[in-house]
């Protein structure tokens, strides 16, 4: 793509994100959706590969239908109160709209089921940015209305999201789809704990973002898109690759790694809410997502393809690239851990 238009559509990703971010006013909350979304379709497209179009096609068309719900919630919310303030969505019926369209712009369950798709015909690099900074302004969004709602639909929502994240990715075979199931499934824990602590929301919203970019940045240098094509890792990257397996555990919670502290801080806040069964559930869903994270473990790092010949492992011709934000957030994703009681502090200050 051309420097400039690859910068252009760059920006207005930013100024989408950044006038939702600003906006306490539904058209301008829309607006900023809207840029956002027009901005990222070129970016998907840009391979003009058959499924790369398809993926474009069905993420507008989501998109669209989601945008047009939100702008009916809210010019309906603007009928009844006479108020176009993001917060002062009272009504039963725009509520229901609202939360429905942001579920279906960011991929909660029950209106999951665009993401896997769409997020298997991208490339790697567009893909992080629709499971990172896609999710930022609808969730600027759902946090502003968080004290509209009453707990049980983002509860609902959210122990679903976790359980069909769970389930969906065990018979996978594609990298994406994978990971389109995890951000279902993470989705779900931030927000089960939004009504009770939109700090902790914030708090596992970063780390998530974190720990998905590291894990798409070593997929795409790796040049990985299905679980068979894990097994070369080694031949083309040994030190990220020992370190690969350890990143996906990251991801799925294990301690004493970054990943462990959201779902840690999150089931502690729905045993004080008294939700036991819930808490149950969703640490149960996390044991269905260690499953395949271990899967995509066992084939990076125990596995190797086969080869008639004598020589089990590929001639490396170049070494990787060095990749800053790769280590950032590699870094950030195993050893974030012992720094939890600061992080806490600064996020609830």
């Amino acid at each position: 793509m051309n420097p400039y238009i690859l910068f252009i559509l760059l920006t207005a990703l930013g100024l989408g994100t950044i006038t939702t971010f600003a906006s306490s006013h539904w058209l301008l909350a829309w607006m900023g959706l809207e840029i956002n979304t027009l901005a990222i379709i070129p970016l998907m497209a840009q391979n003009h590969h058959p499924r790369a179009v398809e993926a474009a096609t069905k993420y507008f068309l989501t998109q669209a239908a989601a945008a047009a719900t939100l702008l009916f919630a809210s010019t309906t919310n603007a009928w009844i109160t006479g108020q176009w303030d993001i917060v002062q969505l009272t009504h039963p019926l725009p509520l229901a709209l609202a939360l429905t369209a942001i579920a279906l712009k960011i991929g909660l369950a029950p209106v999951h089921s665009w993401l896997p798709e769409v997020l298997q015909g991208l490339d790697l690099t567009t893909g992080l940015v629709l499971s990172t900074w896609q999710k930022l302004a609808p969730f600027a969004l759902l946090l502003q209305l968080q004290t509209s709602y009453s707990a049980y639909p983002l509860l609902i929502m959210g122990i679903l999201s976790t359980l069909v994240g769970g389930w969906g990715g065990l018979n996978q075979t594609q990298l994406r789809k994978i990971l389109a199931y995890s951000s279902i499934a993470h989705l779900g824990w931030m927000v089960m704990v939004m009504q009770f602590s939109p700090a902790l929301t914030m708090l596992t919203l970063i780390i998530y973002i974190t720990m998905t970019s590291s894990i798409f940045l070593t997929f795409k240098t790796n040049n990985s898109t299905t679980i068979s094509q894990l097994a070369l890792s080694w031949s083309k990257a040994p030190a990220l690759t020992a370190l690969a397996p350890l990143l996906l555990l990251s991801l799925s919670g294990l301690p004493p790694l970054t990943g462990f502290m959201p779902k840690w801080l999150i089931i502690h806040e729905l045993t004080k809410q008294d939700l036991l069964t819930l808490a149950t559930l969703a640490a149960l869903s996390a044991l269905l997502s260690l499953y395949f994270y271990l899967r995509l473990s066992y084939a990076m790092a125990l596995t190797t393809p086969p080869n008639n010949l004598v020589n089990t492992s590929s001639w490396r011709l170049s070494p990787p690239k060095v990749n800053p934000l790769l280590a950032t957030s590699s870094t950030a994703t195993l050893a974030l851990l012992p720094l939890t009681p600061g992080m806490l502090a600064l996020f609830t200050t």
